[in-house]
């Protein structure tokens, strides 16, 4: 199961209390107080891991509780603080804190769910377009943002430890009877939502060959069939260039028009293409599915620039794929016509076509988008 975007629930430990004890020990009357202070409550820190690919864990343990701190005992013996809850999470993880009512623990985050109104899913509108998660809602606030493997964000704090009552002595209060309890540990609701972080993203309508592609200049084995399916979950597969240089490359769900409404798989597709360097558009050159390249190449551009207008300025490059069909030249003989000044790069990844040049020229543009030259 892929969950990429999913509601939990988070306490951190609470602290321990302070304590009440006198010293009673012989020869030493009156020996006054000598309560210690309570552990602090472990915090819950969310840490970036390379190893992790998506949140299906939070499916099944949807509320992340940190341990709480031991309490203080006598003999000015302080109680034992605890260890902090490390939470793994997906490079690329966003952190939304839901400020207004929340939804039940546990749960995906559907499609149809806003956050103007958490009390209770809105109805979903008639036909094929679904309400998304407004994002720029006022109750959520993001609040954290992993981005480098590694990276850590302390989620919630634990409460400080109580004081025992050998902190309230003085000359007017020999006999100190008194001690705080333990702080709360911070608590709350969040989304977690996972943006995969790609240098170039594979776009393209569902069918249009972009899963064969990927198995072709990577190591990754999406599911590849004789008949039309599309892609649920964005897969990622490592691309090996000469030099010892490599690069990742996202096969990201196929894309329809109205996309940047939520048709479709919607906002659950354009998401994962945000943060890529890169984006290669993929066409079905031959037409096979009965559609014409170069309105698909249109629309997969105005679905882009609707659904976020900084996709617009990312460097893209066209793959002309199953020039192995008949009609393909054709069609790309028109498409060239059509777009002068863009590059277009024919393959065939079926046939195993045209892969050689394609690896060349993406090792020079993800090498160009990840050291971009400097604005004179």
């Amino acid at each position: 199961m892929f969950v990429d975007q999913i509601k939990v629930h988070a306490k951190a430990g609470e602290g321990g209390n302070g304590c009440v004890s006198f010293l009673r020990e012989k020869f030493i009357p009156k020996g006054g107080p000598n309560g210690g202070d309570g552990g602090r409550g472990g915090d819950i820190i969310l840490h970036a891991d390379t190893h992790t690919d998506n949140l299906a864990s939070f499916f099944y343990e949807p509320i992340i509780r940190g341990k709480d701190g031991e309490n203080g005992l006598g003999k000015n013996l302080y109680g034992r603080c605890a260890k902090h809850k490390i939470v793994r999470v997906p490079v690329g993880t966003l952190v939304y804190r839901v400020h207004g009512p929340a939804l039940p623990a546990g749960q995906p985050v559907r499609r149809g769910v806003t956050f103007h109104n958490l009390e209770e899913e809105e109805p979903q509108p008639e036909g094929p377009a679904r309400k998304g998660i407004d994002i720029h809602s006022p109750d959520l606030e993001l609040i954290g943002d992993l981005t480098r493997p590694g990276q850590e964000f302390l989620l919630c704090k634990g409460g400080d430890g109580g004081k025992g009552n050998v902190h309230f002595k003085s000359s007017t209060n020999r006999v100190p009877r008194e001690a705080t309890p333990g702080g709360a540990g911070e608590e709350g609701d969040f989304i977690f939502e996972l943006r995969t972080i790609a240098d170039a993203g594979l776009v393209g309508y569902p069918n249009a060959g972009k899963s064969t592609l990927l198995g072709r200049i990577s190591s990754a084995h999406p599911k590849v069939a004789p008949y039309p399916f599309t892609t649920l979950h964005p897969i990622i597969g490592v691309v090996e260039f000469p030099g010892y240089e490599r690069a990742t490359v996202a096969d990201i769900p196929g894309l329809i028009e109205g996309a940047h409404l939520n048709v479709g798989l919607g906002h659950e597709f354009l998401r994962h293409i945000v943060r890529c360097k890169l984006l290669l558009f993929v066409l079905d050159m031959a037409g096979s599915e009965g559609r014409n390249p170069i309105e698909d190449f249109g629309a997969l551009r105005k679905e882009l620039k609707l659904y976020d207008p900084t996709l617009a300025d990312k460097p893209w490059l066209i793959i002309a794929n199953k020039m192995d069909l008949p009609e393909a030249a054709a069609n790309l003989k028109a498409f060239r016509r059509r777009f002068r000044k863009r590059e277009v790069i024919p393959i065939s990844a079926a046939a195993d076509e045209g892969i050689d040049a394609l690896k060349a020229r993406l090792q020079e543009l993800i090498g160009a988008a990840a050291n971009p030259a400097p604005v004179p």
